[in-house]
């Protein structure tokens, strides 16, 4: 780490330049969205950036080239090597990404670090000072940065809507002279903003809303978008910055047990619990799934990193059989791509606010002392400077060569 954080690291000469931002096109399978939008364009140059933008990368966001363009961007194509600056992604780079980079890129996006080791330790040995908004300290300031709420958000009504799609019936209640449809029974399982959501939407929808969580603002939260609070008496379970973390084994085994009646008696139940750098906590058995109506719904936000419930497959609608007939399992995949307009459109502001923190009169500036800076950033000068991240880089390394016999080597984050 350099001495002086205030003075801060500079990248370029002393003197007044252009600092280049590239935006990348999105290579992974059903990946939509786009890290920056024409409107975000015009921000960063009226900042004095020269923006790249690769080509068709707003397409699948409904977003033209020559919108950007008409912005002020160039159009680049995707085989043009990038001008040093920042780069802007969305989905984690991965390993050959970062190596194709030329030494001093500095990286804006998500990066998911725990489950990314290899991709963290080859942006350090690449001299790559690599930013994720993704660990971004959940304070007020970083409100106008931070991905996670900003797509959470939207995949909180996509869950709904999914659900709503494969329920075949109404969410409200209806009163006609032929007779009353009975509300929804929606069960909503984690209560952060995706959650949060959730409720709303389903309780707009018309449907009975109940939800759990084991953070100990959940349920004001909760009552404050309409659902009502299941306690389960448990206690809670909080990380700070209004994360929660995972339960000791025997509470994790009880809360199954506490919720198994309410889910057998929900006709639709969606999970969005999460813990940082985990894999998400089971919530639903298998058991406690067979246990639900026929005609049931799950929608599982979390089926991408290990899932809330048994079974669930992230991008598969599996028909579970149950005595009496069959429900539906969806495990969510790309669900922001869902709506990719929209998301991009949060995503990108998202990424233009965090680039003025590390933009000053045209240069590049790393301030240590700015709690969000240091608290997004992963690597820098050939370092990783998240301490949590270094351990678990240098854990599943010491992991990876125990398994192949072969002696761990010295930590040299």
């Amino acid at each position: 780490m350099p001495e002086g954080p205030r003075r801060g690291c500079r990248g370029g000469s002393e003197d007044a330049v252009t600092i280049h931002v590239r935006v990348r096109a999105e290579r992974s399978p059903g990946e939509k969205r786009v890290a920056a939008t024409p409107d975000s364009v015009k921000r960063l140059i009226a900042a004095g950036a020269a923006v790249d933008v690769e080509a068709e990368a707003g397409n699948a966001s409904l977003l033209t080239d020559a919108a950007y363009e008409a912005s002020g961007a160039r159009i680049v194509p995707v085989t043009e090597p990038m001008v040093p600056g920042i780069l802007f992604h969305v989905r984690p780079l991965t390993v050959a990404d970062i190596e194709a980079l030329p030494a001093g890129t500095v990286t804006v996006g998500t990066l998911d670090p725990f489950q990314n080791a290899a991709a963290v330790a080859a942006a350090r040995d690449a001299g790559i000072t690599a930013f994720a908004l993704d660990m971004l300290p959940r304070i007020s300031r970083a409100q106008s940065m931070d991905v996670l709420s900003s797509q959470a958000l939207l995949a909180g009504y996509r869950l709904v809507t999914l659900a709503a799609d494969a329920f075949g019936r109404m969410f409200g209640m209806t009163m006609t002279a032929a007779g009353t449809l009975a509300p929804a029974r929606v069960l909503v399982l984690g209560a952060g903003v995706a959650g949060l959501q959730a409720i709303a939407t389903a309780k707009r929808l018309g449907a009975v809303v109940s939800a759990n969580d084991v953070r100990a603002a959940s349920a004001d939260e909760v009552r404050s978008v309409g659902g009502t609070f299941i306690d389960l008496d448990l206690g809670t379970a909080e990380a700070g910055g209004g994360y929660a973390k995972e339960l000791a084994e025997d509470r994790a085994r009880r809360q199954q047990e506490l919720l198994a009646p309410h889910i057998a008696a929900s006709d639709i139940v969606i999970t969005t619990a999460a813990v940082p750098g985990r894999a998400a906590p089971r919530l639903v058995t298998a058991a406690m799934v067979s246990a639900m109506k026929p005609g049931s719904v799950l929608v599982d936000l979390a089926a991408e990193s290990g899932g809330n419930i048994e079974g669930s497959v992230a991008g598969e609608n599996r028909s579970i059989p149950v005595a009496g007939g069959a429900l539906t399992l969806i495990g969510a995949r790309d669900i922001q791509s869902d709506l990719a307009p929209d998301a991009s459109k949060l995503y990108a502001m998202n990424c233009a606010n965090f680039t003025a923190l590390i933009v000053r009169e045209g240069q590049i500036v790393i301030d240590l002392e700015d709690e969000l800076v240091a608290g997004s950033l992963i690597t820098h000068q050939g370092a990783i400077t998240n301490e949590r991240v270094a351990s678990s880089v240098e854990e599943g390394r010491a992991s990876a060569s125990r398994g192949s016999g072969a002696e761990p080597q010295k930590a040299t984050a």
